[in-house]
C-alpha cells in the first residue's frame, strides 16, 4: 500500500463508533516504509494515546540506564556524579541519533534500542575478568549487525512456538512482578512505614481493575504511577530532588580519556578478548527478548495490522548500531529492544513511529530539566510503573499464548528451565525439545528444511551452554574464565 493509499484510506476519528475502532483503523491501513523517510501527517499520526507509552518508555529509561551505568561505576570505583552525567549523555544520544531519528523516521518497523537490563547482573564479571565498556561496546554492535542482517531474529522467533513463548512470558512476569514488589516493600521498610507498601498496592489493584472494565487499561501507568506518588507523599515518605538542570558534557575525548570520564583510557587486545564470551551472550539473550515484545503486538492488534508489527531483524540492526555509536561516544549503555515502550504501545493499540518522536522530545526535557529524572526514579514511581506497564502484561499475554496441553506442557518445561540457569537457557531448551519433536507443538516449522528446524536451535542452545559456562553461569560447573581475579 502506497502513501498515497494510506492518506486516502484514513480517516477521522467521528467516522467510528469509538475510539477503539478508530485506532484499530489506523494500524490497518498504516504502511511504514524500511530505510526511508516516514513523515508525521504524511505517513502516520499523532494520537492522544501515544503520549502514553512515551511518557512509561522514559520512565524505564531513566531508571535502566541508572542501573546499567551505576553497575559499571561501582565496578570501577566512579563516583556518583559519573553515574548521573553519563545517564544524561546516554538519554541524549538515544534520544537524538536513534529514537526519533530511526523509529521516528527512517524505520518505524523497528522498535526503540533501550536498554538490556537482564545483563545487569553480568556487569560485575566483565569488570573482574578485565572487560572494558567500549569494547563490550563495540562486539556487542558487530555480533547483533551480523545477526540481524541475516536474518537470524526472525529465524529464531518463527522456530519459537506459542507454548516457549507463553512460559518465557509467564516466568519473565512473574519473576519480574514478585522482584519489584519485594523492592517497594523493602523501600517502605527503610522508610520506617511498611503500610505505605500495603495502600499503594491496594489502590494500584483497584485503579488498574477499573481501568480493563472500562477498557482503558492504556492509562494504566500514567494513572496507577500518579497515585502511587500521592499515597506515598500523604503517608510521609522522604522525596526531595536533587538533580539540577544541565547538559553532559558531550565531548568522547573527555569519556574515553585516562584521567577523565570512565578514566580507562581506550581499549586494547586483551579487553576485547576478555569481553568476547560476555558479548556473544548479550547478542544470544536478544532474541527471546524482542519475541516477547512483538508478541504483546500480535496479541493487541487486529487482523490485517501485519505492516505495523515490529521487525525483529531491523530491530536487532538498530540496536547493534546503537551499542556501537553510544560506547564509541562514551555511554555506558548495552542496548536491546525498549520494553517500557513497546509494551504499553501495543496495549493502547499504537504504531511504532509517533510515540517514538515523542519519547525523544520527553527524554531530550527530562535531561535539560533534571528534576524529572527523581521523579522517574522514585521507588513508588518506579516500582509501579514498571509493575502494570510491563510485568503484569507479561503475564496476561503469557497466559493467552497457552491453549492447548501440549503448548502448556512445553511451557512448563520453560519456566523450569528459566529457573534453574535463566530465560536464556530456558528458552534454548524449550525451543530445541519443540522442534525436535520431543514435547509441545509448533505449526510454524511445518515445511522448514530439517537443517533449519534442528540445526539452528542446537546451534542456539550449544552456543549458549558453551559461553555460560565460560563466565560461569551454570549451576556447579566451575566457570572456564579466571572471572575471581
Amino acid at each position: 500500500m502506497s502513501t498515497l493509499n494510506y492518506q486516502k484510506s484514513t480517516k477521522r476519528p467521528s467516522e467510528f463508533e469509538n475510539r477503539e475502532a478508530y485506532l484499530e483503523h489506523e494500524l490497518t491501513v498504516m504502511n511504514p516504509k524500511r530505510w526511508r523517510p516516514n513523515w508525521p501527517g504524511r505517513d502516520y499520526r499523532f494520537e492522544v494515546e501515544d503520549l502514553i507509552p512515551a511518557l512509561a518508555g522514559v520512565i524505564g529509561k531513566v531508571v535502566m540506564t541508572t542501573a546499567i551505568v551505576a553497575t559499571w561505576a561501582t565496578g570501577y570505583g566512579l563516583t556518583e556524579g559519573f553515574v548521573v552525567e553519563n545517564v544524561r549523555f546516554e538519554m541524549l544520544i538515544a534520544a537524538v541519533l536513534f529514537v526519533i531519528l530511526f523509529s521516528g523516521f527512517l524505520n518505524p518497523k523497528a522498535n526503540l534500542a533501550g536498554c538490556h537490563g537482564p545483563l545487569i547482573p553480568i556487569i560485575p564479571l566483565i569488570v573482574v575478568a578485565g572487560g572494558h565498556p567500549l569494547a563490550l561496546g563495540i562486539m556487542v554492535g558487530i555480533f547483533g549487525l551480523l545477526l540481524g542482517s541475516f536474518k537470524g531474529g526472525s529465524t529464531l522467533v518463527n522456530l519459537t512456538g506459542n507454548g516457549v513463548r507463553g512460559g518465557l512470558l509467564i516466568y519473565l512476569g512473574f519473576v519480574g512482578l514478585t522482584g519489584q514488589m519485594d523492592k517497594l516493600r523493602a523501600w517502605t521498610v527503610a522508610a520506617g512505614n511498611e503500610t505505605i507498601f500495603l495502600v499503594i498496592i491496594l489502590v494500584t489493584l483497584g485503579t488498574y481493575a477499573y481501568l480493563v472494565k472500562i477498557n482503558k487499561r492504556w492509562l494504566a501507568i500514567p494513572l496507577c504511577s500518579l497515585f502511587a506518588l500521592f499515597v506515598a507523599l500523604a503517608m510521609g515518605a522522604p522525596f526531595q530532588f536533587v538533580t539540577t538542570p544541565g547538559m553532559p558534557n558531550m565531548n568522547p575525548l573527555y569519556w574515553w580519556g585516562e584521567e577523565t570520564g570512565w578514566m580507562l583510557g581506550l581499549p586494547n587486545a586483551s579487553h576485547f578478548l576478555a569481553v568476547l564470551p560476555f558479548a556473544i551472550l548479550a547478542v544470544a539473550m536478544w532474541p527471546p527478548d524482542f519475541l516477547g515484545h512483538r508478541v504483546f503486538q500480535e496479541q493487541n492488534y487486529p487482523k490485517g495490522s501485519d505492516k505495523v508489527l515490529m521487525d525483529v531483524d531491523d530491530t536487532m540492526i538498530v540496536s547493534s548500531l546503537r551499542q556501537s555509536v553510544g560506547s564509541i561516544l562514551g555511554g555506558g549503555n548495552l542496548a536491546s529492544s525498549w520494553g517500557t515502550y513497546i509494551i504499553p504501545a501495543a496495549i493502547a493499540k499504537r504504531p511504532i513511529p509517533a510515540g517514538a518522536v515523542l519519547t525523544g522530545i520527553m527524554c531530550i526535557i527530562v535531561v535539560i530539566l533534571g528534576y524529572p529524572m527523581d521523579l522517574a526514579a522514585w521507588a513508588p514511581v518506579l516500582r509501579i510503573a514498571l509493575i502494570v506497564g510491563v510485568f503484569l502484561p507479561l503475564l496476561e499475554v503469557g497466559m493467552q499464548l497457552i491453549t492447548t496441553i501440549k503448548q502448556a506442557q512445553i511451557a512448563g518445561v520453560t519456566i523450569i528451565s528459566s529457573a534453574l540457569v535463566n530465560p536464556v537457557f530456558g528458552w534454548a531448551l524449550a525451543m530445541l525439545l519443540e522442534d525436535a519433536g520431543f514435547i509441545g507443538e509448533n505449526p510454524r516449522v511445518e515445511g522448514m528444511p530439517k537443517k533449519t528446524r534442528l540445526g539452528i536451535p542446537i546451534a542456539a542452545f550449544i552456543v549458549c551452554v558453551i559461553v555460560m559456562i565460560m563466565v560461569g553461569l551454570i549451576p556447579g560447573i566451575p566457570p572456564l574464565l579466571n572471572v575471581g581475579g
